[in-house]
């Protein structure tokens, strides 16, 4: 069938609107219909940086939508379903079947090679292939094929806009600290970055009751956000000490840290905020897969510190966004304050956008 599509050429190149030929449903495939879609840091460094080394290329990884077609080995969803799209896992690896589909044995097949599993492209441009099932999905199009494993069913009265970024940011801001870290009441936090990653944390943070939520941002409008949505405390990291902020208030060092940066001179300072027992979350996506974090191991054994790094939140999508949605309805988790919403077509304004700063989660529309 024929499709719209934000095509992007090469490794940082704008995205193009362009018509392209998206296959049939296999029998395990979902045709959905994109009414909106995120638009997700984890896009723009694939872009800028190779996904899988497969260009041209369609990305987009928190779509949603409603199912026109399904294949026939599924039975998950039908069509006029109302769906939100998340990352794809296999649902019969022992990580998959133990809970842990974030950690799937197939993830980086499933979610990150710009095919299909078997080697095809779903998509095609005046017949040749182009990168496509970026996360199982490749929703930067009026029409995706995505799986049973990546849909979840979003219930009537949740505006789609609203539920796409459940899907990859908002799922591993939150998922960060109500599932990965699993914070106590009354716990300390800092949480380093107000992006949606650390802007969901903060949320989250405030849904599991800890007594000291910390935010590290440079950005003013960013900072007093967070204040009005769960942080007890805000730090301008420019110019400031921050680990002797936070020590200031809380002496004895945080119970936690989510850094959403993946700078590892921030990740290596992040270790000071700790007190005893403490545990670092690494959610951020470091532009250099290859970066290390330098440890001192005689202080880091000693104090019993923890580094865990985090894929989506640890999320186990059919039972976390209905939870998270059930939050935002009864207004514990106002997500959608961070929501600016742009046409389709302004797909490269809505970036330079998020990069200045200017808004946090751009959500492009194509439909009703």
């Amino acid at each position: 069938m024929d499709i719209i599509a934000a095509v992007a050429e090469g490794a940082g190149a704008a995205f193009s609107l362009e018509h392209l030929q998206l296959d049939e449903p296999r029998p395990d495939e979902v045709l959905v219909r994109i009414a909106a879609v995120g638009l997700c840091h984890t896009d723009i460094t694939c872009r800028d940086h190779g996904v899988g080394s497969v260009f041209p290329a369609v990305l987009g990884h928190e779509g949603a939508g409603v199912v026109e077609k399904v294949g026939s080995a599924v039975s998950k969803v039908r069509p006029g379903d109302r769906v939100a799209l998340t990352f794809r896992s296999c649902g019969q690896c022992r990580k998959c079947t133990t809970g842990n589909p974030a950690y799937c044995e197939t993830m980086p097949l499933l979610n990150y090679i710009g095919r299909r599993s078997d080697g095809t492209s779903a998509l095609r441009r005046d017949g040749a292939p182009i990168g496509s099932n970026f996360f199982g999905q490749s929703s930067f199009a009026s029409h995706a094929l995505a799986y049973e494993t990546n849909l979840v069913i979003v219930p009537d009265g949740i505006p789609l806009s609203v539920a796409a970024p459940l899907g990859c940011g908002v799922q591993t801001g939150a998922g960060a600290v109500m599932r990965s870290l699993a914070c106590e009441p009354g716990s300390s936090i800092v949480v380093i970055g107000g992006g949606t990653v650390g802007l969901s944390s903060v949320m989250a943070a405030k849904v599991r009751e800890c007594a000291a939520i910390i935010v590290v941002e440079p950005v003013e409008q960013r900072r007093a956000l967070a204040l009005e949505i769960g942080a007890t405390e805000a730090v301008d990291p420019n110019g400031t000490d921050v680990a002797a902020a936070i020590r200031a208030i809380v002496p004895a060092g945080v119970d936690y840290v989510v850094d959403t940066t993946g700078r590892p001179d921030i990740l290596a300072a992040s270790l000071g905020y700790l007190g005893s027992r403490g545990a670092l979350g690494l959610v951020g996506v470091s532009a250099q897969p290859d970066a290390q974090l330098a440890l001192a191991l005689g202080g880091f054994i000693t104090a019993g510190h923890r580094v865990i790094g985090i894929i989506e939140g640890d999320s186990e999508p059919d039972a976390f966004i209905p939870e998270l949605i059930d939050l935002y309805r009864a207004g514990r988790f106002p997500f959608d304050r961070l929501i600016r919403t742009y046409p389709f077509d302004r797909i490269n304004e809505a970036i330079r956008d998020q990069h200045d700063g200017q808004c946090i989660k751009p959500v492009l529309l194509l439909a009703d």
